[in-house]
């Protein structure tokens, strides 16, 4: 028989101390496995579950527009343009994309009444985006730069390996 080597949530005090486990696992999977994909689905699935997040996901660059590839959460947009929404905001201007409160972002893609604040962030490869992290989240406010920097570093474990 297979065994299946899951991750549970973290139990943790802080927000830093879940994404300190987090990041393990995480590193776990892009040192042990080489397919991209399968370590995008786990990515994502890892983050989704250990943050309670309510949708998470990569976005691949392709030409001008971003293509929807791994995520947990609900049905999402397949064809993200550039300047659209958020994803393509972070991928226009090669940086990552906090907002607080969807309501007031201009463009904003709205797939669902519920989610209230989301972080875009891209990886590069060769000094191109190649690929953006978007996650979204049923509370306002809910991201901070504790947020930003270690979804960074997970972009940054994922840069090393496209």
């Amino acid at each position: 028989m297979v065994m299946l080597n899951t991750f549970a949530p973290p139990q943790a005090d802080t927000k830093q101390q879940q994404y300190n486990v987090l990041l393990q696992q995480i590193r776990d999977i892009v040192y042990n496995e080489e397919d991209l994909v399968a370590n995008l689905s786990n990515i994502a699935a890892i983050l989704h579950q250990g943050m309670s997040f309510s949708w998470t996901g990569f976005y691949f660059a392709k030409e001008d527009e971003l293509l929807l590839g791994p995520f947990q959460g609900p049905a999402a947009k397949t064809r993200i343009q550039k300047d659209e929404g958020v994803c393509g905001t972070a991928f226009t201007q090669e940086c990552t994309v906090m907002v607080e409160d969807v309501e007031e972002y201009a463009g904003y893609i709205s797939l669902n009444d519920y989610d209230k604040s989301e972080i875009a962030i891209p990886a590069y490869q060769r000094g191109e985006v190649m690929l953006i992290l978007n996650i979204n989240s049923h509370h306002f406010h809910n991201f901070t730069e504790v947020d930003k920097r270690n979804l960074q570093q997970v972009m940054h474990l994922i840069e090393e390996v496209l």
